[in-house]
């Protein structure tokens, strides 16, 4: 073959090969080889962007072009903008996607600023724009900073994303409470003693950022209309009207947000203020619906907590000394449902005196555990805490396996109301039953043609109409700024810092609730970044065989390096060292004894990596060998295949 001939082979080869990339790329055809399908758009996501009605803009800012960028941004920045592509793709001309590299004293770096992006700081010191920005029409919504660590539930956030940018007004919170939880809320108690009203809680400012929070009061007959979640919390004393009006809520396919508490600490204050001030009875301090939990596969004792071995919180006894409280839970990141939107990145909580959920079996609806205890926990009768000290409590737990304390429920739910609407309580005076009687006679004296029909409300729901979200928590107190929050005088104004996750883990749980069925359908997906399950075993399996002689190595290196500092500390005034030739030469003996440790410890931590290093070094031999091979194979095949 002439060279001419030879050039212009190896220049069409090369454009084949850019052709069949961009090809590959344009396609709208992927296949996903994935354990958990990690690349796919779930059913969820591609029916919400079906329903986009207005196109809307994605700008993603990446700082592509900082020196110094670790390879995990620059991996998952790739894997956030082809999974915008899927998006785009899939919304059929409705998605705009723009990729943006906001360079620093750019116009691209000052819109990234304005939309609310925050900075994230490099190892290196330099900071990069990482996030996204929606736009409908004057409607913006933003991610301010995109993290790998949150890549199971990047297609949620996304969706979210989409979803909230076509939200115009807040959505409406119906709060039914008996707590002071919103600024202003006074309890009988303080109205009878012309006390002021305490201020909020700062979960319900939480909350205010996402909704419009309605308050219902206990005693009402039905929930006002067009609500668009509801969140009932230590419900005390609710109407039947009422329930039945939650129950048709959640049939209806509103979520609904549970807190009942076998033993609410505010209300056990309340009661010993009463009992100082007052007299009498204290008030029940035990929060439950039974015939809802009842009918919505949910079994919840009001009369027994969760005392935990493992998990007990350090409290300050009465004679001041630091003791362990178990029922008192201080709960840690492996409590938490890692797979579950509300928890995925909780780290720590605190319950105090929670009660446990568990599934009814035979109710066909799915529990799903959000919070869990050890498996050191077991249950506490509540009349056990009244006098008992801390560790007469922990000798009460007998521990029998992990217990839920809050739980995500969905499926299609049975009505606690079978027969309908209950019925309006009969006046329990005579004489107003007596007049109510003589009003009825009146009415039925009148002329048929007078009579009118009474307007008939919706029909009685028996069972859910499409799939139903309940979450249900066991204990109300996490709620309390007292338990979640420090409070700081900062210029002037108070400030709150977070201690823990609690009031995050309130706000998860809304706004999961309040997003469409679309979005809650959506479920966390595995990372792309899969660690060495062989390099770990072998780490592992390694430093149980050598974990032993270490330790033993450590605690004698201990010894010798405290003689010797013993030693050599005895000096004089002039800071020379006074010693007989015996010292001198323990010292010497010792200095020895402390250098021959120190190799022998760094022999175990080579012996450590040896197995590790072997087949790091077999995987790079492969790696580097195995393309030559192949090529030079396929040339001798070809070159026999030609000669033949």
């Amino acid at each position: 073959m002439k060279s001419g001939s030879k050039a212009l082979a190896i220049a069409l080869l090369f454009v084949g090969l850019v052709l069949v990339n961009y090809l590959a790329s344009s396609l709208p055809v992927r296949l996903d080889a994935t354990a958990e399908q990690i690349y796919t758009l779930s059913p969820g996501t591609k029916a919400l962007l079906g329903k986009i009605e207005e196109p809307i803009t994605l700008d993603f800012y990446f700082s592509k072009s900082t020196a110094g960028l670790p390879i995990t941004y620059k991996n998952y920045a790739g894997r956030v903008q082809e999974m915008l592509r899927q998006y785009v793709r899939a919304a059929r001309g409705k998605l705009t996607l723009n990729v943006i590299d906001p360079r620093p004293d750019t116009p691209e770096e000052e819109r990234a600023t304005a939309a609310g992006l925050e900075p994230q700081a490099l190892p290196s010191g330099e900071q990069i724009q990482f996030g996204l920005v929606a736009t409908q029409a004057d409607q913006q919504k933003t991610i301010t900073a995109l993290n790998p660590q949150r890549e199971q539930f990047l297609e949620y956030d996304l969706s979210q994303l989409i979803y909230s940018v076509e939200q115009f007004d807040k959505k409406k919170l119906g709060l039914i409470t008996s707590l002071p939880l919103q600024a202003g809320q006074a309890d009988m108690q303080m109205m009878m003693m012309r006390q002021q009203p305490p201020p909020g809680q700062y979960v319900a400012s939480e909350w205010e950022r996402t909704f419009q929070i309605v308050p219902v009061d206990g005693a009402a007959t039905d929930l006002p209309s067009g609500l668009d979640a509801l969140a009932v919390i230590h419900p005390e004393n609710l109407s039947p009207k009422l329930q039945f009006a939650i129950d048709q809520f959640l049939l209806g396919g509103k979520p609904v947000f549970l807190a009942v508490d076998p033993s609410s600490q505010y209300f056990k204050r309340q009661g010993g203020q009463q009992a100082m001030m007052m007299g009498g009875p204290p008030p029940n301090v035990s929060s439950d619906l039974p015939q809802l939990l009842a009918a919505y596969g949910v079994s919840y004792d009001p009369q027994k907590i969760v005392g935990d071995l493992e998990n007990a919180t350090q409290v300050q006894s009465g004679s001041g000394n630091i003791v362990r409280y178990p029922v008192w839970l201080n709960l840690q990141h492996e409590n938490f449902n890692a797979k579950s939107l509300p928890t995925a990145q909780l780290n720590s909580a605190l319950f105090i005196e929670p009660g446990s959920l568990a599934a009814k079996p035979g109710s066909g609806l799915s529990f799903t555990p959000l919070v869990e205890s050890s498996d050191q926990s077991g249950d506490v009768p509540i009349a056990a805490l009244q006098f008992a000290q801390p560790d007469e409590i922990t000798r009460q737990i007998k521990p029998s396996g992990k217990k839920t304390i809050a739980a995500l429920v969905t499926g299609k739910f049975k009505s606690a109301f079978p027969e309908g609407a209950p019925k309006d309580t009969p006046p329990a005076d005579p004489s107003a039953e007596a007049a109510a009687k003589a009003d009825a006679d009146k009415k039925d004296d009148k002329p048929a043609e007078a009579k009118k029909e009474e307007p008939k409300g919706p029909p009685t729901l028996k069972e859910s109409t499409a799939t139903s979200t309940l979450i249900v928590v066991a204990d109300t107190d996490w709620l309390f700024d007292d338990y979640s929050v420090r409070k700081m005088n900062f210029f002037g104004q108070t400030a709150a810092e977070p201690i823990n996750d609690n009031l995050a883990f309130a706000a998860n749980c809304l706004e999961f609730l309040s997003g469409s069925q679309d979005l809650i359908s959506i479920r966390g997906k595995g990372s792309s970044l899969h660690p060495f399950k062989v390099v770990q075993a072998m780490e592992v399996e390694a430093n149980k065989k050598y974990e032993d002689k270490l330790t033993a190595l450590e605690a004698r290196l201990t010894q010798v390096q405290a003689k010797l500092g013993e030693l050599q500390g005895k000096k004089t005034e002039g800071s020379r060292l006074v010693a007989s030739p015996e010292v001198a030469k323990a010292i010497e003996d010792f200095q020895k004894q402390q250098a021959a440790m120190r190799g022998e410890r760094r022999d175990i931590r080579r012996a450590l990596r040896e197995d590790i290093d072997a087949l790091g070094n077999r995987l790079l031999v492969v790696n580097l060998l195995a393309t030559p091979l192949l090529v030079c194979g396929f040339g001798v095949w070809f070159y026999r295949s030609r000669r033949k």
